[in-house]
This record gives C-alpha cells, sequence and structure tokens, in this order.
C-alpha cells in the first residue's frame, strides 16, 4: 500500500473512532459531521489506490461512482454526503445545527460510515 493511501485510509479510521467519541459525549452535530470525513477518507484511500491520483471533490456520491461502489454503499454515501455542510453551518442548516442532531440521527450516521469503511477495507486487500 503506497504510503499516501495508508495516510488517507488510518485518518479515515481515526474520524470513524471520533465520531463515536463525539456521539458518546452528545455531540451529535460533530458525530455527524466525523462519519462524513470517516467515509470520504476511506473513499480518497481507494481512488488513490485504483487511480493513482486523489479526486478533487467533497462529494461522496461522486467518489463513490469514481470508485464503483455498490448499491447499499451509494446509498450510505447518499444519507451522508449533506453532512459536509449541514452539520456545521448555520446558514447551510437554516437552523443551528447543534439543534438539528440527536443521539439516534448520529448513531445512524456512524453506522452509515462503518459500511463505506468495511466495504473499503476489502477493496484494498484485493
Amino acid at each position: 500500500m503506497r504510503v499516501e493511501v495508508k495516510n488517507w485510509w488510518e485518518q479515515a479510521k481515526k474520524d470513524l473512532h471520533a465520531a463515536k467519541n463525539s456521539l458518546n459525549s452528545g455531540d451529535y452535530e460533530w458525530a455527524s459531521f466525523q462519519s462524513n470525513q470517516s467515509a470520504e477518507k476511506a473513499l480518497k484511500a481507494l481512488h488513490i489506490e485504483q487511480k493513482k491520483t486523489n479526486i478533487a471533490s467533497h462529494n461522496l456520491i461522486r467518489i463513490g461512482e469514481a470508485v464503483s461502489v455498490p448499491k447499499d454503499i451509494k446509498e450510505s454515501l447518499i444519507d451522508l454526503n449533506p453532512e459536509y455542510t449541514i452539520s456545521r453551518y448555520p446558514d447551510v442548516a437554516n437552523a443551528i445545527p447543534s439543534e438539528m442532531y440527536s443521539e439516534r440521527k448520529a448513531s445512524e450516521k456512524i453506522k452509515h460510515a462503518e459500511n463505506v469503511i468495511k466495504w473499503t477495507e476489502k477493496q484494498l486487500k484485493q
């Protein structure tokens, strides 16, 4: 595994760990954002492994299509994609992001990120 791929992959796993910590501390909007970041970094690791270049995008759906994710993983990406902005910016969320998230919602985001991580790991091992 190239160093660049390893770096993106290791940070993806660390971001998932951080999402779980944020869930435990009640910072549900951050857990959701960190879940988004975990998925993005995992997919970027895979993109670099497959294509030998990084993809200049934060759109999880676009990155997922570039690495040929299956339908179930694409569904996870569709759910995680908005968290790049909505979980952080009141003007995008049209509300205070921290008031828009619950433990249930954050837990769902983490599950989606875990799905992406598991699938990506299998791809990287091939």
